[in-house]
């Protein structure tokens, strides 16, 4: 099988798409039959064609900043999305532009900053704002009940808000869980109580701004920082004495993985490429320039650049394993397709878009407070 590298190096852009209002690119998800989904600032869903870019339709319904989109698993026609307007909302596809086909709420206080749907489609989770300068809560629903079917919350896990939920690739009842308050905890949702629930608490001494499972059985975790910390843990190492630190570093923007001896601006995300079985992970310059790296125990290596395609930071990006492409999305409104030997069809560099439409949800500063409160670590 052609390596990683290989792969990278032919990545070229193959189409681009703008908006035409100017407006931040949050997240992508992509559907398995050819539906790209894309979370914008001004609070609306733009749903694309994965392979041509087209606008194809537009959800909107949120009434503040959204976290995320997300496509069911078993049932592709149906996206979730999530927002701080205290609603997960799910769409029918298929209908481009209707309302909402279902509705998750929980309490009137509740902000919602993340969430995501477990591989069997049977749990929706969502973690809050913190509430009242107080607690944060993790909300779970039966995605499978009509009018959403609240079941619960944890609330003593986390003590600032819950920026980041990921449930694992295999397990239903395995849920990750990072916050600013510094701490990345691990669920096993089949237990029932919070307590006996929380099989380990990582901390990573910052504010966590996204986890990611990795490794060859999804038993890494990934988490990185708002400051641009990266910490790779390995949950395999529980039940031993063994560290669970895989790779650590404070300030990813110190190292030095580019060609030219510089470091990274910023870090976009990280992802586990099954086929592969390495871990990317996505940085950028504030040009607009997007690193793409390898990262593992010996830290991070680059493996490819792309240039000439952002004017500014990249929020998001998705890699198509099916077609070997990777999609990228903005602060300068665009939405980039790089497959291997592409060909633009529209030339011109976009400038940046940076307006007031463009939103505050993760570049608003959090409150770092709450790292050293007491709680059962490993």
């Amino acid at each position: 099988m052609e390596g990683l590298e290989e792969k990278l190096k032919g990545l070229s852009i193959a189409r681009r798409a703008r908006p035409e209002e100017p407006t931040y690119l949050l997240d992508v998800a992509l559907q398995p039959c050819g539906l790209l989904a894309v979370s914008c600032s001004n609070f609306t869903i733009h749903l694309h064609n994965k392979d041509t870019l087209k606008l194809v339709g537009e959800y909107q319904g949120h009434s503040g900043p959204l976290c995320g989109v997300t496509f069911a698993h078993t049932s592709s026609d149906l996206l979730y999305s999530g927002s701080a307007d205290g609603t997960v909302r799910v769409w029918d596809v298929r209908r481009p532009g209707t309302e909402a086909v279902q509705k998750f709420k929980s309490d009137p206080s509740h902000c919602y900053c993340s969430f995501d749907l477990s591989c069997s489609d049977s749990l929706l989770c969502a973690g809050t704002e913190q509430v009242n300068n107080e607690d944060s809560f993790l909300v779970f629903w039966d995605s499978r009940k009509p009018g959403g079917g609240l079941l619960g919350v944890y609330s003593e896990s986390h003590s600032d808000d819950i920026t980041q939920v990921r449930f694992h690739p295999r397990h239903k009842d395995r849920l990750a869980s990072g916050s600013t308050d510094g701490l990345v905890n691990v669920f096993d949702l089949s237990q029932g109580a919070e307590e006996e629930a929380l099989l380990a608490t990582c901390n990573s001494n910052s504010s966590a701004s996204s986890v990611c499972w990795s490794g060859a059985d999804y038993t890494q975790l990934l988490c990185l920082s708002h400051d641009e910390g990266l910490h790779l843990w390995d949950l395999g190492q529980l039940e031993t004495n063994e560290p669970l630190t895989i790779f650590s570093t404070t300030d990813a923007r110190s190292l030095t993985p580019l060609a030219d001896g510089g470091g990274v601006d910023y870090l976009v995300g990280g992802r586990w490429l099954e086929e592969a079985q390495k871990l990317l992970v996505v940085g950028g310059k504030n040009s607009g320039d997007l690193h793409l790296m390898k990262c593992d125990a010996g830290g991070l290596r680059l493996l490819r650049s792309l240039e000439g395609g952002h004017a500014s930071t990249v929020r998001c990006f998705l890699w198509d394993a099916a077609e070997e492409a990777l999609f990228t999305g903005g602060e300068d409104a665009q939405l980039l397709l790089w497959k291997p030997g592409g060909e633009e069809l529209t030339t011109g560099k976009r400038e940046s878009m940076k307006s007031e439409s463009a939103l505050r949800l993760k570049s608003r500063p959090h409150n770092k407070h709450g790292y050293h409160r007491e709680k059962k670590t490993t």
